[in-house]
């Protein structure tokens, strides 16, 4: 007999090749059902809230697993204690939280947030955790073209090229430029998220911000659907899955 445990995590991804096993490379997954099946002392596969690249950070982020019910070590305090020992430090277990037998870490989710960090300054603390951008950049038009984001549900433009998926279309609830501590940070809501999608559109809109193309042009990208007309997709270092949103779990759970 098995009950179904959400576990909410946090990682940096600086030194593996995201959160999907792939043969061969060092994975958040991995790490994951490496600790809990040395704990549990069988073999445990975990189930994430999807799949963030090679390098990209996440402060929030939720994978589901069946452990069994006849074992000491499923005392949830006690369990988030032994997965902190064992995982190295740059993956931290927040949470394991029981739930029911069908509910699902990816389907489930309603919302996701991403924020991009971008360093104004040189500064070895954010190094390799934000894109360091000292050309100055046009806030205001960056905004606006974050404002433009909300007239649209179809992204295909910046959807990473040969992806499969069965449609380009996204929900965007919120999308905004702040100035925090010396860094841009962009930040970003929707109900899914295409594949490289939100590194496409930081680096298209840091286009804007620099002067190379306008906010209609942005818009005109948009339109498009042609992700050989949008920008670079920035570097992965300032990528932060920031929160993700369940009906199925109160504020005291989440």
């Amino acid at each position: 007999m098995t009950t179904r445990f959400f576990i909410k995590m946090g990682y940096l991804g600086t030194g593996y090749a995201g959160w999907q096993i792939q043969p061969g490379s060092p994975t958040i997954q991995w790490e994951l059902d490496q600790a809990l099946s040395l704990i549990l002392r069988c073999e445990i596969h975990s189930t994430g809230a999807g799949r963030t690249d090679t390098g990209v950070h996440a402060r929030c982020f939720y994978a589901h697993a069946d452990l069994p019910l006849d074992q000491r070590a499923l005392d949830t305090d006690q369990l988030t204690y032994k997965l902190n020992r064992l995982l190295p430090y740059g993956i931290a277990i927040h949470n394991v939280i029981p739930v029911n037998a069908g509910a699902h870490a990816r389907f489930d989710a309603i919302s996701r947030t991403y924020h991009y960090y971008i360093s104004t300054t040189k500064d070895p603390f954010t190094h390799g955790r934000a894109w360091l951008m000292t050309r100055p950049l046009d806030m205001a038009a960056m905004n606006k073209a974050a404002g433009i984001l909300m007239e649209y549900d179809d992204f295909g433009c910046f959807s990473k090229s040969n992806t499969q998926v069965n449609n380009t279309r996204c929900n965007i609830m919120s999308a905004v430029w702040q100035f925090e501590e010396k860094q841009l940070v962009f930040k970003i809501t929707a109900n899914r998220f295409l594949r490289n999608m939100v590194r496409a559109i930081t680096g298209t809109m840091v286009d804007v911000g620099l002067g190379k193309i306008s906010p209609e042009k942005f818009r005109m990208i948009i339109e498009s659907g042609d992700r050989r007309k949008a920008g670079y997709s920035a570097p992965a270092c300032g990528l932060y899955l920031w929160d993700i949103n369940y009906p199925l779990l109160d504020e005291t759970q989440s």
